[in-house]
């Protein structure tokens, strides 16, 4: 067994691994870059090696560094997590050729997974049935063009090294596709260093099933069963689930046997991930299920299938690294109840999801009621070098429908501030009644538009409950009746001629009275003069009119940088006519394109931008003037 560990990763991953390692016995060594200097997973474990600047071409990807770090400290292998160098078969072979344990497939099955035009070839000669596409060494940009045409529209440009949602675009109509084409073999260049891509036919009412499986090195290979993740947000997976809604018996059968087949097919060894699309549309039928990709590493998503077969998926992870047959066999697994997964993101819903940054002032999720699975604690720093994901909340019940409730009753009492999350939004998803009722395709998100953005100003109830919290605190304090007692500005149970005065991000708000209100809020103050109110997980920190929570906006035109990032585009200059709606530049940051677009009709008065520079957050990259002011 191993009894070293070095885990070349960071944030949710590392500590997940290192609390299964602790388990058994096992000593662990973190790297962080200067960035996670103070990082939780860097205080977890029992070593820790620093490998540079925040950036991750410099650190996390910098496989040298890595081994590097795993011979100083004395490790005796070292587990990728996912994302950064997981599914990089080159660091893989060198970790190997090192002397050291990888605790992951063997190169030769990155290699021919990694690429998803070869690994769909490689599929479609093992009988597993594959989307039909182009998936071509011809990149010209019309020969792809004219393939886009054969198949039909819509199609999906994807890179064949590509994951995570990037590198991808669905195109509708014939006249988008050379925009498409260079926008996703841009990101993906600079995600991957890849910059091929391939074509597919977009499925209509398309789910993402995938299979969990895992081979040893004795030939041994099963599968866990699916997960849904349908829920996805540009391709980003946001809600997963397993197993999967409307998955009957026979259907799963056949799915899970392709995946077994197509693990067997690269001899696989490790986790592992077959990736299907299926066409919802007159429900699961094994006909219309087809082979998407494979991912060669352990999943973000994993904790489902954890929950429903009560296997500890990195603890299988060390033993087969280390030699170890398989634990189980297929007929010894078996689906228990229901197992849901939110991501909780460090991004803001109403202002198109932007990232958030920030130092978490308050973070407080229910780990009483579900199973969270975190990189960050209150006080940590959320940075914008890496993924914006905060956390994952894992809810398991009997049923869908209680675990659904069990969700919802955890996203409600969870509270971040002052960086902002997508909590609120994930409460209006999984309260949806279709999502209820399992009619959820890969576009549920997008067709339901504004319907899942949730409030950006506190209600009358929200703010009841920041007076009454405020007031309480007040008694407290002063010893006085909270009935009688001037506080700070308004009066308790005032005259109809009074008002109560309060403030949430820089806005004014009145109420005639305080009421007592039922329900799921929750209050807890950040200050005697501020309030942290929390209702559906949507949180707003309201306080008395002398504190101002939020920063005032730009003035009309100035388009204002909404985080550090770097600038990838500049398509104006200054002295040019815009329409309104037009592209002004595009911001690269934690890892995602940003087009800034014109507010109006106008005129580039002021331009602070150029392509490779380093902006921060609230800095004025541009300045439109309307026409008649120019």
């Amino acid at each position: 067994m191993i009894t070293s560990l070095l885990i070349a990763n960071r944030g949710e991953i590392a500590c997940r691994i290192i609390r299964t390692a602790r388990k058994m016995g096992i000593r662990t060594i973190a790297v962080y870059s200067d960035a996670d200097a103070r990082a939780l997973h860097v205080r977890m474990a029992d070593e820790a090696v620093h490998i540079g600047p925040s950036a991750v071409a410099e650190s996390y990807l910098v496989g040298d560094k890595i081994i590097a770090a795993a011979k100083q400290t004395g490790a005796q292998a070292i587990h990728p997590g996912y994302g950064f160098l997981s599914e990089n078969a080159e660091f893989a072979q060198s970790v190997i050729d090192e002397g050291l344990i990888w605790v992951g497939p063997n190169p030769a099955s990155i290699t021919a997974m990694g690429l998803k035009d070869a690994a769909k070839k490689l599929m479609d000669d093992a009988g597993v049935p594959t989307t039909p596409g182009y998936m071509g060494d011809n990149q010209d940009a019309e020969f792809l063009a004219a393939r886009a045409d054969e198949i039909g529209y819509p199609v999906l440009i994807k890179a064949v090294a590509g994951g995570g949602g990037k590198g991808m675009r669905k195109v509708e109509k014939a006249s988008d596709f050379a925009d498409a084409l260079l926008s996703c073999r841009r990101e993906a260049k600079a995600s991957f260093g890849n910059d091929i891509v391939l074509i597919e036919k977009w499925i209509e009412s398309p789910r993402h099933i995938e299979v969990q499986v895992f081979g040893d090195k004795h030939g041994n290979i099963v599968h866990l069963f699916e997960r849904d993740c349908s829920l996805q947000r540009r391709h980003q997976k946001v809600i997963e689930e397993a197993p999967a809604p409307g998955m009957d018996e026979e259907t799963r059968q056949k799915l899970c046997a392709a995946a077994v087949k197509a693990a067997k097919a690269v001899d696989y060894v490790g986790a592992g991930t077959i990736e299907f699309i299926a066409d919802g549309s007159s429900g699961l039928n094994a006909d219309k299920i087809w082979f998407m990709e494979m991912n060669t590493r352990l999943q973000v998503e994993h904790p489902v299938t954890e929950e429903i077969t009560g296997v500890d998926l990195v603890e299988w992870q060390l033993r087969v690294a280390s030699g170890e047959p398989l634990p189980l066999r297929q007929e010894d697994l078996a689906i228990d109840g229901h197992a849901i997964e939110v991501r909780l993101y460090a991004e803001d819903p109403v202002k198109g999801f932007l990232p958030s940054v920030g130092r978490l002032e308050q973070y407080y999720l229910p780990e009483d009621m579900v199973r969270v699975d975190s990189g960050v604690e209150e006080n940590s720093l959320i940075s914008p070098h890496y993924d914006p994901m905060i956390s994952k909340l894992i809810a398991h019940a009997d049923n869908r429908t209680d675990a659904i409730y069990k969700m919802l009753d955890a996203i409600e009492g969870t509270a971040v501030w002052p960086v902002k999350s997508n909590s609120a939004f994930l409460y209006l998803a999984m309260d949806s009644e279709e999502f209820k009722a399992g009619d959820v395709t890969t576009s549920f998100i997008a067709d339901r538009g504004d319907a899942l953005i949730p409030a950006s100003t506190p209600d009358t109830e929200i703010l009841g409950q920041a007076a009454r919290a405020l007031a309480d605190n007040y008694a407290d304090q002063s010893h006085h009746s909270r009935d009688n007692e001037l506080i700070e500005g308004f009066r308790l149970n005032a005259p109809s001629n009074s008002k109560i005065n309060l403030m949430c991000d820089g806005a004014h708000y009145q109420l005639d009275k305080i009421s007592d209100f039922g329900g799921s809020i929750y209050t807890s103050l950040i200050s005697p003069s501020l309030a942290l109110v929390t209702k559906n997980g949507n949180s707003f920190a309201i306080g008395l009119p002398r504190f101002n929570a939020g920063q005032a906006a730009g003035g009309d035109g100035a388009i204002i940088s909404p985080m550090p990032g770097k600038i990838i585009s500049v398509d104006v200059a200054e002295g040019q006519s815009v329409v309104k709606g037009q592209k002004l530049l595009t911001l690269e940051a934690m890892k995602m394109e940003h087009g800034m677009t014109a507010p109006f009709d106008g005129v580039v008065e002021t331009l602070n931008a150029q392509i490779g520079g380093q902006v921060q957050v609230d800095a004025l990259l541009v300045k439109i003037t309307a026409k008649d002011a120019a």
